[in-house]
This record gives structure tokens, sequence and C-alpha cells, in this order.
């Protein structure tokens, strides 16, 4: 079985703060991840990255939510390797490729599985700063848990949903399958 890494990234600073909206501008704080091996959650702040490096190293398949535009780019800022060699599966993008626009993870999150977010990334970065920690995983946890149950519903169904401007459920037919992901170690940075 392929191992797939769900992850999301939480940053200690803003676009604002940054003074442009421009990813690599932006600090970790903390990565959150699910990893299909072994079953489990766990999550890394920035002076432990480098012990997520293996686990990269390893996926047959990254999974994310608007993670090419974001998560990645920001990611690349710490991580020695090349990580478009990793295969990828942003959710948000196969979402606007079918129905032609972006909808919050937490809209989608609410619509599929009828449960959401626990906030807002602007909360994360203030979990950051009081040094509120714990907060700050369950919050990022809380993430990646919705965005894997995302990931096999349309997985398992072929479609996921949103709720349009007017509260109708609409469908969203996608495709999560692996499409020739590798089952080889994806050696970027020569461990």
């Amino acid at each position: 079985m392929a191992r797939e890494i769900v992850f999301d990234i939480e940053t200690q600073n803003t676009f604002q703060e940054a003074g442009a909206r421009n990813p690599q501008l932006l600090k970790i704080s903390l990565v959150g991840v699910w990893d299909s091996e072994t079953d489990t959650y766990t999550s890394f702040l920035e002076d432990e990255l480098p012990k997520f490096w293996p686990l990269l190293e390893h996926a047959d398949r990254l999974i994310g939510y608007n993670s090419r535009w974001f998560d990645v780019p920001v990611l690349a800022n710490y991580y020695p390797g090349d990580l478009t060699k990793i295969p990828m599966l942003d959710i948000l993008e196969e979402v606007e490729r079918a129905i032609g626009f972006r909808v919050k993870l937490d809209d989608v999150a609410r619509s599929t599985l009828g449960v959401g977010k626990t906030g807002h990334g602007l909360q994360a970065v203030e979990f950051w700063r009081s040094g509120e920690i714990e907060k700050l995983r369950s919050y990022c946890l809380q993430d990646v848990r919705v965005t894997k149950e995302i990931y096999e519903h349309g997985l398992h169904h072929g479609r996921v949903y949103y709720n349009d401007r007017y509260g109708n459920r609409q469908e969203v037919p996608v495709d999560f399958s692996a499409k020739g992901a590798r089952a080889a170690m994806n050696l970027t940075i020569g461990l």
C-alpha cells in the first residue's frame, strides 16, 4: 500500500506582516501530519522540522488542502531537497478544477463531513505568539483530520460537497486516486 502523508502548516506570521501575499515570506510555527503507514497523527515545531524530512522522503504522495500554493512554498524555505519530486494531491486544486472556483476547507468539511475546523489561521498565529503550543497543535491537527477525512470520502465516493451562497449543498465530482504515485523512495536530499 502506498504511504500517504496528509499535512498542514501553521505559520508564525501573517501575509499582512510580511508585506505581501507571498508564502515564501512566512515562517513555520508547526507542521501537522497524518501518516498512512502508521495511522498516526504527529506534529513538528519549526526547530523539529529535520525530523519531518524522513517522512517526506519516504512518502509516495503528499496530500493537503491549498498545499501547492501555500504549504509547499512555505515548507520549501526549510526543506533542503526538491519538493516537486514528491507526488502531491492538492484537494483544493481538484475542487477548483471541477467547479471553477475555490472553496474554503471549512466549507467543504462542514458540507461533506458535518464537522469543520476549530478556528482560523490568525488564531494559530496568536497561539504561537502567546506560547500556547498545545492549542496550536490541536488546531493544526484538527485541520489535518478534516483534510484526511475529506480525502478518504472523495477517494471512496468520487465526490465531496460544499454549500453554495444560497446554502444549498452542492456535489463536487473528484478523482483522488493515486494516478501513478510511485512506490519508490523519493530521495531528494540524500538521506
